[in-house]
């Protein structure tokens, strides 16, 4: 058997690249992987990870892997437990995102802070209404971003009193402290709370920090750029006994500055542990050359760098196309026929993506893409978990585990209508808070009152709503797809003809989704169930075939045959904010990061001229053109979309060239210029294809 796991480990090791070996058997110590876009990081990662338990022998429940998404975790621990397989036996290894490890922790330890392990997390959705409930002098957005900030520094309301400077700074911060109180009256933790409370108890509590950091000996992070102060912070309490912590990262990708994201976490990385083991993962199996050469060239001109570059392992490739356009318009059809296109040829929709910076851009694409009728989704648009009728399910489901959340109750005393209006849940509120006491209480222990309050009708229809929900409390601790029927064949919710359709499908959808968790995690409890939910995020909607449209930001991680990003021009790419030296490098590596999701065509467009907010202007375009392309180079090719330029005669019988299919003879031509559409015959392989997509053949 000991052979078996020998050969078995031998034959991972012998796929990886010596960069990548070299880290995956690096053992005791802190180590720096300075890993390229499309290095195979994931790979090296998942390999050191079965090496260290099945080579050396360290068990598997004294190791933790971190990283940000859902998607990374899933896609890591599906490949460790492939390496793993013969060790089934044995506890899994523990890879997880941080706030999910955050989560877990404060299910066991919260306590050290006086609080209830049965605690809700909050989605942002429902934190910003919290907050606007307080207060309307701002905008909900500015308290959002100071809680967060103040969090993340890991101040609480009151020591973050010492950073008020003046009045804005005091009514942020009571609002803050409002904000905190309700949340412990109501046992609510919000996302940043996951970290914040983590490291809060890692920080006061000596012992526990102690015991956890020799539960896990053996660390590893992915994606450390996009780690923040309190996640540093975290990690060296984690790393209290030990200096085993091997972090993966590429400081040219640090894109997350705007929400507390500190590249200097990993610049520094080598002067903040002792005796730093530092590779460089420089080979790149995603991109070609030519790809790479514009990526490599564009975030050189940034300074504040560990250095690096990446090399092809595919070779040379097409030339990045820059596409010219008039305005949005014809940008839009021009992308879209081109989409069409592929799409006719056979390209599946999931490997085409359409990337912008700012969101805005996404009006005219979405238009362009219903009009050629191609199937797409906009990746961090409405999510199907913030959806109102789904709410209201979740709100549901929220009182079951905490009959106290007066926000969850409010949202739903009238959904589906029971007579109960703005009127009665005001003057019910007014009571509860006088007596001090959550709604639900207030109507349980003091009947008589709460019917002189709202009256005798309201009264009895709010017992009957409550009674109700004790009802499902029980289902809800004994049996999940019980609660589930009785919540189906109870609730039923009075939509408009136009929207009825839609919801009713979304409502059914959500049952079954519900049902599906419940009977593959039958001793999961229905806050486990919703806090799952609310570590969800934007990448986890990535499934389907669709043409995927996103923020740079949002296309983190991923990869795709044929790229498309729009809107590169100044003031859209880069965002102007200023020329801040810090500004203008963290723009330019997000622009890296969008050159190295393409993985065989790249295709950048601008227009000269976009309608934005009410006017229409001239652009120019983007600095990161001349900044990624050496003129002497061959690159990049200009596509300029006027319809002289595509205007090209072709005939029947014509020789063409294509770049998959190869040598046609054309057949038969529809339309003219950019819309040109020819059928061609490729050695009797027949296709439409647009006439943009192939080169005319001297004979």
């Amino acid at each position: 058997m000991e052979e078996k796991i020998q050969n078995h480990i031998e034959l991972a090791l012998q796929q990886l690249n010596p960069a990548q070996r070299e880290a995956a058997q690096h053992i005791d110590g802190a180590m720096l992987i300075l890993a390229g876009a499309g290095s195979g990081k994931t790979k090296t990662l998942t390999t050191r990870l079965a090496y260290l338990i099945d080579e050396v022998g360290i068990p598997a429940s004294s190791t933790l892997t971190l990283t940000f998404t859902n998607k990374a975790a899933q896609e890591m621990r599906d490949r460790a437990l492939g390496l793993l397989e013969h060790s089934r036996s044995m506890p899994p290894p523990l890879l997880c995102t941080f706030h999910r490890f955050g989560l877990m922790f404060l299910r066991l330890y919260i306590d050290r802070l006086s609080r209830l392990s049965n605690f809700i997390v909050l989605d942002t959705e429902d934190k910003r209404a919290i907050i606007k409930d307080l207060s309307k002098k701002l905008p909900t957005s500015q308290f959002d971003y100071y809680i967060s900030n103040m969090k993340n520094a890991s101040l609480s309301p009151e020591e973050s009193k010492a950073y008020i400077a003046n009045e804005k700074d005091a009514l942020l911060h009571r609002i803050y402290q409002e904000y905190e109180a309700f949340l412990l009256s109501k046992n609510l933790l919000d996302f940043d709370d996951l970290l914040y409370l983590t490291f809060k108890i890692l920080d006061t509590c000596e012992d526990i920090a102690q015991n956890i950091s020799q539960k896990y000996q053996y660390i590893m992070v992915d994606e450390y750029q996009d780690t923040n102060e309190i996640q540093y912070k975290i990690l060296k309490r984690l790393a209290l006994t030990h200096q085993n912590l091997c972090v993966v990262g590429d400081d040219d990708q640090s894109i997350y500055g705007w929400r507390g994201a500190n590249v200097h976490n990993i610049l520094n990385f080598s002067k903040q542990f002792d005796n730093v083991k530092v590779v460089k993962l420089e080979e790149n199996y995603r991109s070609s050359t030519q790809i790479l050469d514009a990526a490599n060239k564009l975030i050189s001109h940034n300074h504040n760098r560990l250095g690096k570059i990446l090399h092809s392992v595919k070779g040379e490739g097409e030339a990045v196309r820059v596409i010219e356009n008039e305005d949005e318009t014809s940008e839009a059809q021009k992308v879209a026929q081109e989409i069409r296109g592929l799409l006719d040829q056979g390209v599946k929709a999931s490997e085409i993506a359409i990337l912008f910076r700012v969101n805005a851009l996404s009006r005219s694409i979405e238009e362009g893409l219903n009009r050629a009728k191609i199937p797409y989704k906009l990746i961090g648009a409405m999510r199907f978990y913030e959806r109102s009728e789904i709410k209201d399910l979740l709100s549901y489901l929220r009182l079951l585990v905490n009959l106290d959340d007066d926000f969850s109750f409010m949202r739903i005393v009238n959904r589906p209508k029971r007579g109960i209006g703005k009127i009665t849940q005001n003057k019910l509120t007014a009571l509860a808070q006088s007596l001090q006491k959550s709604c639900i209480a207030c109507v349980r222990e003091n009947p008589l009152e709460t019917a002189q309050q709202i009256g005798e009708k309201n009264y009895q229809v709010i017992k009957e709503f409550i009674d109700q929900l004790l009802g499902w409390q029980i289902l809800a601790k004994d049996r999940l797809e019980d609660l589930i029927e009785e919540m189906e064949n109870n609730l039923h919710f009075e939509f408009s003809i136009l929207d009825e359709v839609d919801r009713e499908g979304n409502i059914n959808e959500f049952y079954a989704l519900f049902r599906e968790y419940a009977m593959k995690n039958p001793r999961s409890h229905l806050e486990d169930f919703l806090n799952d939910l609310a570590l969800s995020n934007a990448t986890d909607e990535i499934e389907g075939e669709a043409v995927y449209c996103m923020s740079v930001h949002s296309a983190k991680g991923l990869e795709f045959q044929h790229l498309y990003i729009i809107g590169f021009e100044e003031g859209f790419f880069p965002l102007i904010r200023g020329e801040d030296e810090g500004d203008i490098e963290e723009e330019r590596r997000l622009g890296y990061v969008a050159f190295t999701r393409a993985k065989d065509f790249l295709n950048i467009s601008y227009a000269k001229s976009r309608f934005y907010r009410g006017k229409r202007e001239r652009m120019r375009k983007s600095r990161f053109l001349k900044e990624s392309n050496n003129m002497r180079d061959s690159h990049y090719s200009l596509d300029s979309n006027k319809e002289s330029d595509a205007d090209v005669k072709y005939c029947k019988g014509m020789k063409v060239q294509h770049k998959i299919f190869g040598i046609g003879i054309v057949q038969h031509i529809q339309g003219k210029g950019s819309q040109c559409q020819l059928q061609i015959n490729f050695a009797g392989l027949e296709r439409k294809i647009l006439a943009s997509f192939v080169q005319i053949v001297e004979s």
